[in-house]
């Protein structure tokens, strides 16, 4: 992997969930969890027809909550506060990690289709409090999730980053197509490869991946 493909970058935007910790974690299990009950309470389904809804509002919509909001009208605010009431303790600091991130040239930002102060609760548990020069969530974006163009472009035009002088380290694939058409570099983070035209490198160790842009 040449560190020459990321010479030009003086922004690295960091995706949250599965990217900064491990699918092991289980973390985003907790949250299917909440998501599945709302839809129960809010929709008046059972569990399996809410799990459907769930999953099938994320594939369509970008997000669950984008979903609701779209063909239910269901107010976001609750359902953001809900569904982030979890137990981080099941994440541990990354003391490498931290080092990594630490050690790349120019700003830092992270940006989630969670919330900004559930992306803090993340990082403080990972260790990772005070690298990042900025934290966006959904709301940043008018509610509207990632893969959505037009949430890349709330997002980064609020930051003023450069997408041509950018880098995005993303876990799921479809986040990564918008950001490629606007010119980012983009790296797909996760235990296996999925190889499409918008990905420009794949790793399943960020810490690892990070440590051969700056050693």
């Amino acid at each position: 992997m040449p560190r020459k493909d990321f010479e030009h970058v003086t922004t690295w935007v960091f995706d949250l969930d599965h990217t900064l910790y491990p699918p092991d974690m289980a973390l985003f299990d907790q949250i299917n969890v909440k998501m599945t009950a709302y839809v129960m309470d809010a929709l008046g389904v059972d569990r399996d027809e809410a799990d459907r809804l769930r999953h099938k509002y994320w594939r369509d919509h970008g997000t669950t909550l984008a979903g609701l909001m779209d063909i239910h009208g269901v107010d976001p605010s609750p359902y953001l506060h809900e569904v982030h009431q979890i137990d981080f303790s099941v994440l541990t600091p990354d003391p490498d990690l931290a080092a990594r991130i630490r050690a790349l040239p120019g700003r830092r930002i992270i940006y989630t289709n969670g919330t900004a102060p559930y992306a803090e609760q993340v990082i403080d548990a990972r260790g990772l409090s005070g690298l990042f020069d900025a934290i966006y969530g959904v709301e940043h974006a008018g509610l509207r999730p990632k893969p959505e163009r037009r949430a890349f472009e709330a997002v980064f035009t609020r930051d003023g980053l450069d997408p041509t002088r950018a880098a995005m380290f993303e876990d799921d694939v479809r986040n990564l197509a918008a950001p490629h058409q606007m010119g980012l570099r983009t790296v797909h983070v996760a235990p296996d490869p999925e190889p499409a035209d918008h990905i420009h490198h794949h790793t399943d160790d960020l810490a690892d991946f990070l440590s051969r842009l700056t050693d």
